[in-house]
């Protein structure tokens, strides 16, 4: 189940009020004022969208917004809940063969978990499993980085047209020396431009793709559970040995706890 995360609407919202509280405490609501330019954010945001249309097809594009949706989004993926899942479907495999898993198939709702089991089902040998699994997995690899790229790219061009608005109203300004009333804007666009996408690089475009990074690192890590959880069914591995392998891929403090309390159930 897909829940908000917190975080990045929290993380971006301080990052704004710590640059709003800056210009507000050194020259109030007026000082504020001075940095909203619409020249300046057009130039910025119509010149990264230009780029990124030039350099991803119309396709791809049409999932930024869905892809970056994800940075949003927490779903919870319970390490040790998979783990229990596959202990307890190897004790069924062991006492009523495989075909039994089947009736359990409706209580799952991951579909990665689900080919996996229906493989093993099939009696398809666990080179060829793993071979499979892993395919899908570098699919879903290859797939989350194009849809990320649009970000990190959007993150590289932002700082580039920010220093192009720059340019642009230095040319501007020196061109109007003898206009004193014009000085001013001009010299707006040439600042606001590079504060602008600085901002848009350093707080919205790169970091929302590097939470996508560490989304896609944790998924990609759980199908790796998840494959050696099949295989281990479909060798008829006993339980615990299941078990055993699988609490690796816990984490280390959670793998401490659960030593402690096997310990404290022993005495």
């Amino acid at each position: 189940m897909k829940k908000i995360d917190l975080l990045t609407p929290i993380g971006i919202l301080i990052g704004i009020s710590m640059v709003v509280f800056g210009v507000i405490s050194s020259g109030g609501m007026g000082g504020f004022l001075a940095f909203i330019d619409v020249p300046s954010i057009l130039i910025v945001l119509g010149g990264v969208f230009g780029t990124l249309c030039v350099s991803f097809p119309l396709k791809q594009l049409k999932n930024m917004g869905r892809v970056g949706k994800q940075a949003f989004q927490s779903k919870e993926i319970n390490v040790e809940e998979i783990v229990g899942t596959f202990v307890h479907l190897s004790e069924k495999a062991r006492r009523e063969g495989l075909l039994s898993l089947e009736a359990e198939l409706e209580q799952i709702d991951d579909s990665f978990v689900k080919k996996g089991i229906l493989l093993a089902i099939d009696g398809v040998e666990p080179e060829m499993i793993r071979e499979l699994l892993e395919a899908e997995i570098a699919a879903v690899e290859e797939r989350h980085t194009r849809g990320r790229s649009m970000f990190e790219k959007a993150g590289d061009y932002a700082p580039a047209w920010g220093m192009i608005g720059t340019l642009v109203g230095l040319v501007l300004m020196l061109k109007s020396l003898n206009t004193p009333s014009s000085l001013g804007p001009n010299m707006a666009i040439a600042l606001l431009t590079t504060f602008y996408g600085a901002l848009l690089s350093n707080l919205f475009f790169q970091p929302i793709a590097a939470k996508l990074a560490g989304k896609t690192e944790h998924e990609l890590f759980v199908k790796e559970v998840i494959i050696e959880g099949v295989i281990g069914l479909q060798s008829g591995q006993n339980s615990r040995f299941v078990q055993a392998k699988l609490k690796v891929f816990a984490p280390v403090e959670k793998r401490k706890l659960e030593e402690k309390r096997e310990h404290v159930r022993e005495a």
